[in-house]
């Protein structure tokens, strides 16, 4: 499968999973069979140590985010591969607009005073670790920036499900979001027309 069409099936793939979760939880005011299933799966093995959970959630703070970005785009810029400085800005912000102004208003499920589906906070971390593994070299270095990403969504989502921020299928619904738009973004923006993998 060529890289295009392997970003063509992760993007719809990742549409259809978020989509479907939505439209299972749409208006839920709380937890399914399914999310409590996972949700006490979930707090069982991690515990309720708010330190740790704190040092957790750390990857899907702004504060946090902002500079990985702001990194990734200026190492783009200092290439001079203007289409992957657009692709880092694309790629971080237009999922995070989307999410927050027609997904979570879409599917309405609440969780205290905020919208939760998708998770924003996933949906803000996903997007950056997506543009970052797309932008990495192919072979080696991608396949670690992959392993990687998926280890700190993993952690990072137990923790948010821990903490009491969101539900289980809020976190798989972001996750999958944001790998589909930012897929979707880097071939709207011709990213696979540079499959050698530079940024």
């Amino acid at each position: 499968m060529t890289g295009v069409r392997a970003r063509a099936a992760g993007a719809t793939a990742g549409a259809a999973v978020t989509l479907g979760l939505g439209l299972w939880v749409a208006g839920e005011r709380r937890p399914d069979a399914l999310d409590a299933g996972l949700l006490r799966g979930i707090t069982g093995s991690i515990g309720d140590d708010g330190a740790l959970l704190r040092v957790a959630l750390l990857p899907t703070e702004p504060y946090v985010l902002v500079p990985l970005i702001a990194l990734m785009t200026v190492a783009c810029a200092l290439r001079r591969r203007w289409d992957a400085v657009i692709f880092c800005l694309v790629g971080s912000v237009v999922p995070v607009a989307l999410n927050t102004w027609v997904l979570k208003p879409l599917f309405d499920r609440p969780l205290g005073d905020y919208l939760a589906y998708p998770s924003g906070h996933t949906v803000s971390l996903v997007s950056a670790l997506t543009v970052l593994v797309v932008l990495a070299r192919r072979g080696t270095a991608r396949v670690v920036a992959a392993t990687a990403a998926v280890i700190v969504t993993l952690i990072a989502g137990a923790a948010l499900v821990g903490s009491g921020f969101h539900y289980p299928t809020d976190v798989v619904g972001g996750a999958c979001f944001a790998v589909a738009a930012v897929l979707a973004s880097s071939f709207l923006l011709g990213r696979h027309r540079h499959e050698s993998g530079r940024p």
